[in-house]
């Protein structure tokens, strides 16, 4: 397993037997007082998830090949201070907002860092584990999606390099407010 140091964590990808703190640490992120527009999911719709969802998540992204990894930043400590997952989303597919995939590319999800460990750098450094992952699986570029009225998380993408693409998804669920297309892209 491929393991990179910034600064006092260990940012690696996750083993499929730790399903345990991979909840855990979702709990903890479904909290966050921006996690209504940051994540999919609500708290209680999580913890009425059954520990076999967890098992088969986590052991899914353990899996090679995978179409998704999960990468932690993993304190001194420890504790998760943060979290990135990758999928990995191939051309001529349709994503889940109904938009055609144009190139094999990762999409960043689940994107949290604990409040404390905010500022570190970290969420750079789970960007980097996780980019790195899906150029080595053919991704041409990586994109994410960050709601409109998020400004510390656009914040924290731009930093790490990922700028607007233009393409917006318009959220039904909510009252028609948008998410914007962030993305990272390199040299062929």
């Amino acid at each position: 397993m491929n393991a990179t140091t910034s600064g006092d964590y260990v940012v690696r990808a996750i083993r499929a037997d730790e399903w345990e703190a991979v909840k855990r640490l979702r709990l903890v992120a479904l909290r966050d007082p921006v996690a209504d527009i940051a994540f999919l999911e609500t708290y209680d719709d999580a913890l009425g998830r059954p520990d076999s969802f967890y098992r088969e998540r986590a052991a899914r992204s353990a899996e090679e090949p995978s179409g998704a990894r999960q990468f932690v930043a993993e304190a001194a400590d420890g504790e998760w201070a943060g979290t990135v997952t990758v999928l990995i989303e191939e051309a001529g597919s349709v994503d889940w907002a109904g938009l055609p995939v144009e190139r094999r590319q990762g999409h960043v999800v689940g994107v949290f860092v604990r409040p404390e460990h905010r500022g570190s750098g970290l969420v750079k450094a789970l960007f980097d584990a996780g980019v790195t992952w899906a150029r080595e699986r053919g991704a041409e570029r990586v994109r994410l999606l960050v709601h409109e009225d998020n400004p510390r998380a656009q914040g924290a993408y731009r930093k790490a390099g990922f700028v607007p693409s233009g393409v917006t998804v318009q959220l039904e669920s909510d009252g028609g407010k948008r998410e914007f297309e962030f993305v990272l892209l390199w040299p062929a």
